[in-house]
């Protein structure tokens, strides 16, 4: 009897009319599917809604007791939600991570899964229960709680699926995976299928529909992956290997992240060794860098400019301050009215013109470029805020992403 294991975020479990919803929809899988384990996130904004309350208390809560804070939100999850489908007459039970098996590192806040011992999920799936699991959440070798950080419930879903052998369907309130945000971009239209390594870019880009540290984990262990709209039984997307429909356009996605900040340093050392210095005091802090432009002033000194998520504003300023002194550094700022475009397709890697054309149309509409990074398959280039939206919809008309 095969194995399916459906995610549902907290958007999906927000109120008790949703849960029920769900629960009626993980008894129809079990009826045509046969054995169902649920990853579940803590309902709507509940751990915003925790975060939030440790922050009236403390202003710098202890990391290891933001875990312990955090793990209760998807408790209250996964026991409504198995009350749910026991008045369904469906045998269930809730599990938190450390009784999944979800063996983590130490590191609060930020674990990463090790391993998951599935010997009670399939003894319980062997019984016919449903299995509904916390996600984002783990134990460690000394029994301290953890948490896997943003796209935790992702990657347990898509983690148990391998350690199962079973397909993964992830459910959000949005039906599957579009060519660009269609909040941003009316007319965007859903993909019926989008291979591993551009889910990755869209994902890592911006596109928030599926975390990106699951799309990766998917593509290593080769689980089938969907996404598809939890309340609706609509047509999702399904992400897998390549296929033919991924070579009928050269752009297959247009992505849109608000989460980036420029840090620009003026009066470096043009030495070979001050790039490699800076990023590793980043490395060091958990910094991680994305798109990097070095300029040589034709002197002694060079510009160097970079751009990392701003929720690393307050390290990365701590970190500024400290070289300006050790380095020399005549002047550094941040730039927080930025944000990134990207594009991808495997047609990028036979078709060139792709960044001609990208850039003809930000000079057509007067929206300044400040920086570009590529890859075989993607374009990203930093725009200031409030140009954004012009510049997807003109990109999506140029690259045939809509409807219309």
């Amino acid at each position: 009897m095969a194995v399916i294991v459906q995610k549902y975020g907290g958007s999906s479990l927000a109120d008790e009319e949703k849960i029920k919803a769900v629960a009626e929809r993980i008894k129809k899988a079990r009826e045509e599917e046969g054995k169902v384990a649920v990853i579940v996130s803590a309902m709507g904004d509940t751990t915003d809604e925790l975060i939030e309350m440790a922050e009236r208390i403390t202003s710098e809560p202890d990391p290891r007791e933001m875990d312990m804070l955090l793990n209760t939100g998807e408790q209250i999850s996964i026991a409504l939600l198995s009350m749910a489908l026991q008045r369904l007459g469906v045998p269930a039970v809730s599990m938190t991570g450390s009784q999944l098996g979800v063996a983590t590192t130490e590191k609060h806040q930020k674990a990463r899964i090790i391993d998951i011992d599935v010997e009670r999920v399939n003894r319980e799936l062997n019984e016919n229960r449903v299995v509904v699991a916390a996600g984002f959440q783990g134990v460690t070798g000394e029994k301290e709680y953890t948490t896997l950080g943003r796209g935790g419930s992702d990657t347990t879903a898509v983690a148990l699926a391998a350690k199962l052998d079973a397909r993964c369907e992830i459910y959000t309130d949005v039906p599957g995976i579009h060519t660009c945000d269609p909040g941003l971009v009316p007319g965007a239209r859903r993909l019926e299928a989008i291979s591993y390594e551009e889910m990755m870019e869209m994902a890592s880009l911006g596109a928030e529909i599926v975390h990106p540290r699951a799309v990766e984990l998917a593509s290593k262990y080769e689980v089938p992956l969907y996404v598809g709209q939890a309340l609706k039984q609509d047509e999702g997307t399904e992400i897998g290997a390549e296929s033919e429909y991924l070579e009928k356009s050269v752009i297959t996605g247009l992505a849109l992240s608000e989460d980036d900040i420029q840090v620009n340093l003026r009066g470096v050392e043009a030495s070979e060794e001050m790039p490699g210095k800076i990023f590793t005091l980043c490395g060091r802090a958990d910094i991680n860098i994305d798109m990097i432009s070095q300029l040589l002033n034709g002197g002694s000194t060079m510009q160097l400019s970079f751009t990392a998520d701003k929720s690393d504003r307050d390290s990365i300023a701590e970190i500024m301050d400290k070289l300006e002194q050790e380095l020399r550094i005549s002047d550094w700022w941040l730039d927080e009215e930025v944000c990134k475009i990207s594009v991808v397709g495997p047609g990028m890697r036979s078709q060139p013109g792709v960044a001609a054309d990208v850039f003809n149309l930000m000079s057509a509409r007067d929206i300044m470029v400040k920086m570009v990074t590529t890859s075989e398959i993607k374009i990203s280039w930093l725009v200031p805020t409030g140009s954004e939206e012009q510049a997807l919809r003109a990109v999506a008309e140029k690259f045939d992403l809509t409807y219309e």
